[in-house]
């Protein structure tokens, strides 16, 4: 019987896909690679997972009884992993948010805090055109009140910060500010976050503020940070 080149094309096609699909992150978390390369790998695999699922089910047909031509096995490998790849690949597209695409998130878009700790990369001021975009997105994000005076508070959130694992880069009670940042688990991508406190009466006023090192849309991401420390500090 004639080997079938849909079919033999449909397991390279797959085979390539799983390498980039699982060892770009793979490669990220033992650091071979950087982040945005292993994200880039992970986004060609899950697209080259719809090919081979393509090359399958072409396979598949060509392959059928009767035609001649064998290769049944090697289209059903890239019917299967091709399937997987693409379920899992367009569930985290599903599931990701209907968020703008930016990817500097304050509560006060107004007065933003400042980074001082965070490496180059971004620009330090806050876009402007995100102002608009994230009061739209995130109408919960606002200044926050706490009862506890400046000092305290700034040590309750670098309490904060280390009981969430993030990485602390600032604490500095008499200017009123913490900083850090927050590594993602899988990518390894690098969020910075400010927090700026001011006396207000007997209490504080906190702002916040989450930035991503790379990339235009954050998924949601910083906003999520902000409301996180928020309510651990509200709690």
């Amino acid at each position: 019987m004639t080997p079938s080149r849909l079919a033999t094309a449909a397991r390279g096609v797959a085979a390539l896909a799983a390498l980039l699909f699982v060892g770009g992150p793979l490669a990220i978390q033992i650091g071979l690679i950087a982040p945005i390369a292993g994200f880039t790998g992970f986004g060609v695999g899950g697209l080259l997972g719809g090919v081979a699922l393509v090359l399958g089910v072409a396979g598949l047909l060509r392959t059928r009884p009767g035609s001649g031509r064998s290769g049944r096995d090697r289209a059903l490998v890239g019917l299967g992993v091709g399937a997987a790849i693409v379920a899992v690949f367009v569930g985290a597209i599903v599931s990701a948010p209907d968020v703008p695409r930016i990817h500097d998130i304050t509560t006060n878009p107004d007065d933003p805090p400042m980074f001082t700790t965070a490496p180059e990369g971004r620009p330090a001021a806050y876009p402007s055109g995100n102002a608009s975009l994230q009061r739209e997105a995130y109408p919960d994000l606002a200044p926050i009140r706490v009862d506890s005076p400046p000092a305290e508070t700034v040590d309750r959130i670098a309490g904060i910060f280390e009981s969430f694992g993030w990485k602390l880069t600032l604490r500095d009670e008499e200017a009123g500010a913490v900083e850090g940042n927050e590594t993602s688990r899988i990518f390894r991508f690098v969020d910075d976050v400010v927090v700026r406190v001011r006396p207000s009466g007997d209490g504080s006023i906190v702002d916040i503020r989450s930035r991503s090192r790379v990339g235009e849309s954050d998924l949601g991401a910083n906003a999520a940070r902000i409301r996180r420390l928020r309510d651990a500090l509200e709690s």
